[in-house]
């Protein structure tokens, strides 16, 4: 009977609770402060100039939601597109059709373009006449840094806003929502404080995730002795891990790779072996870190330890070498020479 009474909608927690306004986005201010592009461009009163937009920022953020949310109150034509699957011929026929819109209407529709970064250079080109001429208004997402996945003639036509990982008491927020709002548990849990923590913990700045996750843990507790009360238990059961944001070849490889050589140069040994960690839960080619530790030794410690090259020449990893034998010696030179 719990759980009849509870899950009325057929949709996840994320889409079912996907803010109406702007004003109901959490954990982004800065990117919509008062006078900003994105407030001018949802702003239904507003027919003059507007900046095509590109939402720059990692999953969860809310980039999705902006825009959808431009398109339920911009009172414009909107139409989307998916990187993914839309061609150099979906554009163009989006772009002729838009200037139709345009002629009979007066206002320029707006194309929302989500995973810009997918679109090859070729397909990009094909959206600049649109944008420079103002046939539409772009709003695109991304998770890649636009200054490497957006050709630069459209980055000149836009304006990109960063759109930043929600901080803890944002998760919360989001979390608080979702367990008191009609479209979603409506007041139906409880949920312990541990619980809610773990779910922050995971969620890793993701509200998407969180939602998911909390979703995940009612379900789990709907099947126990005390099926309105979420625990740490439950949401353990529901999801046994963080997932670590990471990729092979973009932003986060670099930029933690990064942080892990200013940790080393820094003498901070709990900040390397932080982000050793991530890389190696990540899954990360133990090879390229050996490599870029010999760098380390070589360039930036040099002469002030002689030894630091062979120590990390003695840790890179053999062609045989075991993950698990190599984060444990990287571990023990870390420590060693803190």
């Amino acid at each position: 009977m719990v759980q009849e009474s509870l899950w009325k909608a057929p949709l996840p927690l994320a889409v079912a609770l996907r803010p109406q306004t702007l004003d109901d986005v959490i954990g982004q201010d800065r990117a919509l402060v008062p006078g900003g592009p994105l407030r001018a461009l949802a702003d239904p009163g507003h027919r003059g100039s507007v900046s095509s937009v590109i939402l720059w920022g990692p999953p969860g953020t809310g980039k999705t939601t902006i825009a959808t949310v431009i398109a339920r109150s911009s009172g414009r034509e909107f139409v989307e597109l998916s990187a993914v699957t839309a061609g150099v011929k979906d554009v163009r026929d989006v772009l002729a059709n838009a200037r139709v819109i345009g002629d009979t209407s007066g206002v320029a529709p707006v194309l929302f373009l989500d995973e810009i970064h997918r679109f090859s250079k070729a397909q990009q080109d094909a959206l600049l006449p649109g944008v420079e001429n103002g046939v539409v208004v772009l709003v695109a997402a991304t998770t890649e840094n636009p200054s490497f996945s957006v050709i630069s003639p459209l980055l000149s036509r836009s304006i990109v806003v960063t759109l930043s990982v929600l901080e803890p008491h944002d998760i919360e927020g989001v979390l608080a929502r979702a367990l008191a709002h009609p479209q979603g548990l409506a007041g139906g849990f409880e949920v312990e404080p541990e619980a809610i923590e773990l779910l922050v913990r995971l969620s890793g700045g993701d509200a998407r995730k969180a939602l998911g996750s909390l979703e995940a843990a009612a379900m789990v507790a709907s099947g126990s002795l005390d099926s309105r009360r979420i625990s740490a238990e439950h949401v353990s059961q529901a999801v046994d891990r963080a997932m670590v944001r990471y990729d092979r070849d973009g932003d986060a490889h670099y930029d933690v790779i990064s942080a892990f050589i200013k940790s080393v140069r820094g003498s901070d040994a709990d900040a390397a072996l932080h982000y050793l960690a991530r890389m190696i839960e990540a899954g990360e080619d133990p090879r390229f870190i050996g490599r870029r530790l010999i760098i380390l030794a070589s360039e930036d410690i040099g002469l002030a330890d002689p030894t630091a090259l062979s120590i990390a020449v003695d840790a890179a990893p053999r062609p045989s070498h075991h993950l698990s034998c190599f984060s444990a010696e990287v571990e023990q030179c870390l420590c060693s020479n803190q």
